[in-house]
This record gives structure tokens, sequence and C-alpha cells, in this order.
């Protein structure tokens, strides 16, 4: 009986020296496989929209038709604008005080002053383009203005008003004509004729 429960034990110790391994083993779990790094996010690398098409163009033909310098077939205002004007004798008959142009381009009259002495009485008149020429020197580029016109003839020629001098005629007359002329003191009245009511030289009874 002791021989038997002896084995018993010894099998029983044997059985579980070699199920401990086993149980081990089972029990370590394999460790969990990493999770795959999270793939970074999409940078945006759009390129900057194109500018929309024709604004180029149309910058440089706006800058086409600007004018960078006066060429030799142009000519300036300040070519005329103070610049005396000379006769067929050389003698200067006036000076250029304005130019007139139309709305659409082009230069109709030379506004001269003529007359006078030392601006006193002088007068403008606008002598058209077609009487007036322009020479310029090749040497020092002055301008010299001509025309076949006599002194004579412009002092005669009808002034030349712009609106501003009619508008201002007008506003003066305007002004002259509203201005109220003072009222004239009335006459003193005339005497009574009834007779003399003075005590002083009515006579006694």
């Amino acid at each position: 009986m002791k021989k038997t429960l002896g084995a018993l034990i010894a099998a029983t110790l044997m059985t579980s020296t070699a199920l401990a391994p086993a149980f081990a083993q089972t029990n370590n779990a394999t460790p969990a496989t990493p999770a795959a790094p999270t793939a970074p996010a999409e940078t945006n690398t759009m390129a900057p929209a194109a500018p929309a098409a024709g604004s180029t163009t149309t910058s440089a033909a706006a800058d086409a038709s600007y004018l960078t310098e006066q060429a030799a077939t142009q000519i300036s205002a300040n070519d005329y604008i103070g610049k005396q004007i000379y006769n067929a004798g050389d003698e200067s008959i006036g000076k250029v005080n304005n130019l007139i142009l139309e709305e659409n381009g082009g230069i109709v009259a030379a506004v001269v002053g003529v007359g006078g002495f030392l601006g006193i009485g002088a007068k403008d008149v606008a002598l058209p383009m077609s009487k007036v020429s322009m020479t310029r020197d090749a040497t020092n580029n002055d301008v010299r203005l001509t025309t076949t016109e006599t002194a004579e003839a412009l002092q005669a020629a009808p002034e030349f008003k712009t609106l501003g001098d009619k508008q201002a005629e007008t506003d003066a007359t305007t002004t002259s004509s509203t201005t109220m002329t003072p009222a004239e003191p009335a006459a003193p009245a005339a005497p009574a004729t009834g007779g003399d009511t003075n005590s002083s030289t009515a006579p006694k009874p």
C-alpha cells in the first residue's frame, strides 16, 4: 500500500514537472507586431495660379500708348507760347499768349497779343495756324515763328475772347444790373398858401 501511494505521488510530480514548461510556453503570448507608422500628411504643393490670360499683353499694350520722347516731326506747346512772332520784315509784331485746339486734336489758331505799350492797351488776336510758319534751328534747337500778316493788319483784326473772358463779362453785367441805385432824398414840402398864421406878424385888433 505504501509503495502504491509513493508511486502515485512520484507520477504526479513527474507529470506536473513535464507540464510546467508547456504551460509557461503557452502563457508567454507572442508580442504584438508593432503598428506600421502612419504616413505623414500630404503636403499641398500646388503651384501658384497662373496670371489671367491677356493681362501681360494688356499691360504691354498700355505702355506702348505712352510717348517717351518728342519726335522730330512733333512740336511742343512751349515752342509757341511766350515766343515772339515776326513779319516778313523781320520785325516782331506780337507775342503768342495761347493756342486754340479742337476737341479732337489739331491746333486752330495762335493767340497773339498785339498793340499797346508795355502790355497796356494790348489785345489778343487769334491768328490762324495757316498764316503761321515755324522753323527750328538744327544746331541749337531754337524755334522761330513768322507770319505774312503785318502789324497793322493784326491791330485792325477783331479781338479774340476765350470762354472764360465771355463768362467774366456776363457776370460783370449781371452784377451791375442787380446793384440798386440809392434812392434820392424827398423834396421838402411847399409852404401853405392859406395865410400867415404867425402871431407875431398878424395885425393887432
